[in-house]
């Protein structure tokens, strides 16, 4: 990676400014303006937030993706505003930006995590379907261009804090945790009748409603095992589940010795997104809760209900399988929350949807970009097929 300049604010990138990483993001740098600086903002459509981010921090690039919501003569702040992909992986490679930070959501987040890492940059990632859905691909240009990989979820930043300074030999085993959602404790037929205001009460996190969904079902912690595979070079036999309701304790590390580290703390994501942006040196903020561990207890961890929640093992086994099958999972997932949020189908239909297009999918190999974007786009129009299935019996049954 190239090296980052010690004594001048950092330059910082952020794709997926509007969403709930971006703007957490905004209020790390905003308490840290010595710091860090905000150098280009870039978001799928959201034209109106993003002039309201710029006039806030006065970036001198923006980016709208959907290049189609650059409305001529809209009233926009001072900054270079540009529109569609080309521009978005331009903004990633900028020479100008130290760190870019991916919080894109969808597989959309791919090519400008390449982009990112091939030209050297630092990547603060939070785009859980770059390694997901092309891990192969983002190791080779990490490799190739020098970039530098640092996860924002709390999970994996907890990881990387464990195992700080320790050789990857030495690594035995990781523990992720996981909140277990809403419906920890439920049982199949109470889910039968859950809604999406149900699936969007997270009992400790705020997130996005795609992510949130994607915790309720667990779909979110078979995607996690698989970044974690990626990232740190960890079989999957070597990579576990629990369930820790209390959401303190980010994940464990288990070494060859016997010993065990965790990283925890209050949960909020802006203590992995300024550990992301000043990764490996540690900058105080005021801002973030102090630790009280007699508040915090107790402190309880339960194995994952595998049979209420099977989209974990689903995604866990679409990554032992490799190839196109993960970004094939992720698609699939992809449109059934989409169907679930606006009511097309159930909550437990969800896992008929994502089943259905595994099943029917033979994994190829991921050469390139192209391997990955067709697995996806194949994926979405299987997914659409099971998703019409699922709603016609679901209506079906309505009727009777």
């Amino acid at each position: 990676m190239k090296p980052l300049r010690p004594s001048e604010p950092l330059r910082v990138a952020i794709l997926g400014s509007t969403g709930s990483i971006g703007r957490s993001t905004l209020e790390v740098v905003r308490r840290h303006p010595g710091r860090f600086e905000i150098v280009a903002l870039a978001a799928h459509r959201s034209l109106a937030d993003v002039a309201e981010q710029v006039r806030a921090f006065r970036p001198r690039r923006a980016v709208v993706a959907d290049a189609s919501a650059l409305s001529p003569g809209a009233d926009l702040p001072e900054a270079r505003w540009e529109g569609g992909r080309d521009a978005l992986l331009a903004l990633a490679s900028d020479p100008d930006v130290d760190i870019v930070v991916n919080a894109l959501v969808g597989a959309v987040g791919l090519e400008p995590t390449l982009a990112a890492l091939e030209a050297g940059k630092r990547l603060a990632l939070a785009n859980k379907e770059s390694l997901v859905a092309g891990g192969p691909l983002v190791l080779e240009a990490a490799r190739r261009g020098g970039g530098e990989i640092v996860p924002i979820d709390s999970e994996h930043s907890a990881i990387l804090q464990c195992i700080a300074g320790s050789d990857s030999a030495s690594v035995a085993r990781i523990v992720l945790t996981a909140s277990g959602g809403p419906f920890r404790g439920w049982n199949s037929d109470a889910l039968a009748g859950v809604r999406p205001a149900d699936a969007l009460r997270h009992p400790t996190w705020e997130m996005g409603a795609k992510v949130t969904v994607d915790s309720a079902t667990l779909a979110n912690k078979a995607l996690e095992v698989i970044e974690a595979h990626f990232l740190y070079g960890v079989p999957y036999s070597a990579i576990d589940v629990v369930v820790h309701p209390q959401s303190i304790v980010h994940s464990f590390v288990e070494f060859v010795d016997g010993s065990v580290l965790a990283q925890m703390g209050f949960p909020t994501m802006e203590l992995p997104i300024l550990y992301a942006l000043s990764h490996p040196v540690r900058v105080e903020d005021g801002r973030l809760r102090t630790f009280d561990p007699v508040r915090s207890s107790p402190l309880t961890f339960e194995a994952v209900d595998r049979e209420l929640f099977p989209l974990f093992d689903l995604g866990v086994s679409a990554g032992r399988r490799g190839g196109t099958a993960p970004a094939v999972f992720n698609a699939a997932n992809e449109v059934a929350v989409e169907a679930f949020l606006k009511e097309q189908v159930s909550f437990r239909a969800m896992r008929t949807v994502v089943e259905a297009v595994l099943v029917e999918h033979e994994p190829g190999p991921v050469r390139e970009v192209g391997d990955v974007l067709e697995a996806d786009r194949s994926a979405r129009v299987s997914a659409g097929r099971a998703v019409e299935r699922a709603a016609a019996r679901t209506a079906t049954g309505a009727r009777a």
